[in-house]
């Protein structure tokens, strides 16, 4: 397995405009790949399209030279992702690189029947405002969050509309987890116990902060196996908590595979050791031609070569007819520009909004 440790730096022939769509693999950041990425491409003109923490693994969308200037677009599509969300112990993170917060009594990790689990889920689906996890890159005072949380700030985040579009169980499991052996202050208050109209809130163990040098217990937790497709901005580890949360056990994610983002899935990813095959036997980065990237994200419009030329100017051409960004292909099937529909003058026309052929 390739390691995300720097190597010695071998310039290689710069790669053609295009993107790369790279099947993560666990254990790196997205800033890893973006570093192993400009070694192989020649070139440090490489940006990508949503990241994916360090955790997680599967599609990650790489612009290489001028399709940096698509990745904005590919940013706002909706993704698909499989996990598996873990009931019965909150973490800080609320995924499995946290430590241990809270943990459920075993008792309300029993009482959760699968008509609980499904109304739950469908309490999550749909139109819904989501409060992002405290360790995510947002902006508090121009300082992220994740940093505000590491330097022992409290860090509260709004919540932000987002949409849930699918949230499928795939499989339900009863297990068992080794965690923290702490005070009994540190499990999930019985829903019994709370009065109406108040929510169960998890206590703090001691010994979470370290939990690999600490005396373990194990305790009984619930797997459940999901299958979701989110708007843009969804946190899926916020899902897992809310999930938690909604069924009295608290929850994390112990395991994110994304799927698809936007018009790009896993059928069309490769690894960072194919990636790394074909360049060293090539010579050169094959990426998705600039066209066909295009043709990912947004409808086709064909121009003719008066048009063509126009465009590559800067100037404005007759409307596509619809309300979406277009790509603008030439005759020969190159992308010229993105095209939007708008009114100038009491006249319907299509501005470019990007030129990524200009005129000689």
């Amino acid at each position: 397995m390739i390691s995300p440790t720097p190597q010695a730096q071998t310039r290689r022939p710069t790669a053609a405009d295009g993107f790369v769509v790279v099947d993560k693999p666990q254990g790196w950041t997205s800033h890893d790949v973006v570093g192993r990425m400009r070694r192989l491409a020649g070139t440090r003109k490489i940006g990508h399209a949503g990241t994916l923490d360090p955790m997680a693994t599967g599609v990650l969308v790489l612009g290489v030279g001028k399709a940096t200037r698509l990745l904005t677009y590919v940013v706002g599509a909706d993704k698909d992702y499989d996990a598996t969300i873990r009931l019965g112990v909150a973490t800080t993170t609320d995924d499995a690189e946290g430590t241990v917060a809270a943990v459920a009594g075993p008792e309300a990790v029993g009482r959760v029947e699968r008509a609980a689990l499904d109304a739950a889920v469908a309490g999550l689906t749909g139109d819904i405002l989501q409060v992002p996890t405290s360790v995510s890159a947002i902006k508090v005072d121009g300082r992220r969050a994740y940093a505000r949380v590491r330097a022992g700030e409290e860090v509260t985040l709004q919540a932000r509309p987002v949409t849930v579009s699918r949230f499928e169980v795939l499989d339900v499991r009863t297990t068992t987890t080794a965690v923290p052996d702490g005070d009994v202050a540190d499990v999930y208050v019985d829903p019994d116990d709370v009065p109406p109209g108040d929510a169960a809130q998890p206590g703090r163990a001691p010994t979470a902060a370290d939990p690999g040098g600490v005396p373990r217990r194990e305790v009984p937790v619930i797997d459940v196996d999901v299958r979701v497709t989110v708007s843009s901005g969804t946190y899926v580890r916020a899902l897992a908590r809310d999930l938690g949360a909604a069924l009295g056990t608290g929850g994390h994610l112990t395991a994110l595979r994304r799927t698809r983002v936007g018009g790009y899935d896993l059928t069309g990813a490769r690894t960072l050791e194919e990636l790394e095959a074909q360049t060293d036997a090539d010579g050169t980065l094959a990426t998705l031609p600039l066209a066909d990237a295009a043709r990912g994200t947004f409808p086709v419009r064909r121009l003719d070569e008066v048009e063509v030329r126009a465009l590559g100017y800067g100037q404005w051409v007759e409307p596509s007819g619809r309300p979406e960004v277009v790509a603008a292909l030439s005759p020969s099937g190159t992308l010229v520009a993105l095209l939007e529909d708008t009114r100038r003058r009491g006249e319907n026309l299509a501005r470019p909004v990007l030129v990524l052929a200009p005129a000689d």
